[in-house]
């Protein structure tokens, strides 16, 4: 695959995860187990059988897949455990950083996150619930400078976003630049 490398079938099974997660999480609201843990098991056995711990001909390694894993499934963890997207979310990341480390899964997560934001306004516009949600958080951020105790700017009825599908099309547009520049420069943000 163009400018992919020699780990070129990690991206192939990137594309793979991806597309099955995105399509249980718009119809379902899930990314079940049985997607994430087969892809980050592979990508850990694949890494290590192909590069072994620390990676040669311009192969990862184990220790490069964990670093992967470890950025992919952090930062969303702590997004999780504060209540902002779903484990099935953060799973997903962890299985995009087990296949292709920790640089590119954070970019993943960038892009990522700002295909959420534009994701968020299209679903506030198409509510029409944009002043009001803004309001919401806007009155948030103020309590929390503050330091007073403010509650969760999200209610009930808050639409919400497909953080699965977010991450897909961040991961696909460090997939484009990682396919046009190579993986190890790629445009990438790190």
């Amino acid at each position: 695959m163009l400018g992919f490398g020699p780990d070129a079938w990690a991206y192939a099974v990137v594309a793979v995860t991806l597309v099955v997660a995105s399509v249980t999480d718009v119809r379902q609201g899930r990314i079940y187990n049985w997607t994430t843990y087969p892809a980050v098991a592979v990508g850990l056995i694949g890494h290590s059988v192909l590069g072994g711990v620390g990676g040669h001909d311009g192969h990862m390694g184990l220790l490069a897949s964990l670093a992967g894993l470890a950025v992919g499934f952090g930062f969303p963890l702590l997004a999780w455990m504060a209540g902002g997207i779903g484990g099935g979310d953060a799973k997903l990341m962890a299985s995009v950083g087990a296949l292709t480390g920790w640089q590119f899964a954070l970019s993943s997560l960038v892009y990522g996150l700002l295909a959420a934001g534009l994701l968020a306004l299209l679903v506030m516009l198409r509510h029409r619930v944009v002043k009001d949600t803004v309001g919401r958080v806007l009155r948030f951020l103020y309590l929390l400078v503050l330091r007073a105790q403010p509650s969760d700017p999200s209610t009930p009825s808050s639409p919400t976003i497909p953080f699965g599908l977010a991450f897909a099309i961040g991961t696909g547009v460090a997939m484009v630049l990682a396919a046009i520049w190579g993986p190890d420069n790629a445009g990438l943000l790190f």
